[in-house]
């Protein structure tokens, strides 16, 4: 990775800490945000900047504060988040494709984005997503059988939806498809922070033969707007062994089979890029 790049993921993982700071203990100076991160005042003053004009947080008289409700982080704030842990699953989960042409399915997410990663060395598959940045990665690492279903897109999350997105997908029929969550528990299914996108990986769904859910500890147990699916669309949840055992027991019993990979080491999550 370049110095750029570099520079880049320190920033967004430093963006991301501070909103984890905030959320646990309500609103804080910055001046001790500066020191929980190691890093100027002037510094966490442009990331507060930054991220308040996103609408991730509130800017208070020399602090912030987390804004009220549920908010959805870009894409590109998410991707260095939990890495270790999301290429150990998407690795766990690749393994379950069988050998042969298959056709498989990927909403968009960080996760499913390391699935197809993991599949890199496969190029006897059709990938069928509704991301552009899956799609554009598919295509770069040399699949020869690309279908982006098209839509309205999603800057969030660069994901394609609505009622295009939805007619495209209902004419394919899905091998095995890999979804990704901002929540996935017992009492709430699978969720996402919009309905639109919802309805969207809920026809992807439909039109598979098998669902795999792919999401790491911290989705696991949460419920988020809007649901994708029910437990009893979802064949496998391949996650991590951070996951609450409590939660993992209800969602076994629900009849969805659960694969469990062992949770990186602070130090290897803290290097993974």
């Amino acid at each position: 990775m370049n110095s750029t790049g570099t520079h880049s993921h320190k920033r967004s993982d430093r963006m991301l800490a501070m909103l984890a700071l905030l959320q646990e203990n309500g609103q804080m100076a910055l001046s001790q945000l500066a020191v929980e991160l190691g890093t100027s005042e002037a510094t966490i003053r442009r990331d507060a900047a930054v991220l308040a004009s996103q609408g991730l947080l509130d800017r208070t008289h020399g602090g912030a504060r987390p804004v009220q409700g549920s908010k959805e982080l870009p894409v590109r704030l998410r991707d260095g988040r939990n890495q270790a842990a999301k290429s150990r699953i998407a690795a766990a989960a690749a393994q379950l494709i069988p050998e042969g042409k298959h056709a498989i399915g990927l909403t968009g997410g960080t996760t499913a984005a390391e699935v197809l990663r993991a599949l890199q060395h496969r190029h006897d598959l059709t990938i069928i997503t509704n991301s552009l940045s899956i799609g554009l990665e598919a295509a770069e690492q040399g699949q020869g059988r690309v279908l982006i279903a098209g839509g309205v897109l999603r800057t969030n999350s660069l994901e394609l939806v609505g009622s295009l997105a939805e007619a495209t997908l209902k004419l394919v029929n899905v091998g095995t498809a890999f979804v990704g969550a901002d929540g996935l528990s017992s009492m709430g299914g699978l969720t996402t922070h919009d309905e639109i996108e919802a309805r969207t990986n809920h026809t992807m769904i439909e039109r598979a033969q098998r669902v795999i859910a792919v999401a790491d500890a911290s989705k696991i147990g949460h419920i988020t707007l809007a649901k994708m699916a029910d437990l009893r669309d979802i064949d496998v949840l391949v996650t991590d062994s951070n996951a609450p055992a409590e939660e993992l027991s209800r969602i076994r019993e629900a009849g969805v089979e659960v694969i469990i990979v062992p949770a990186p080491t602070k130090g290897s999550e803290a290097t993974a890029h």
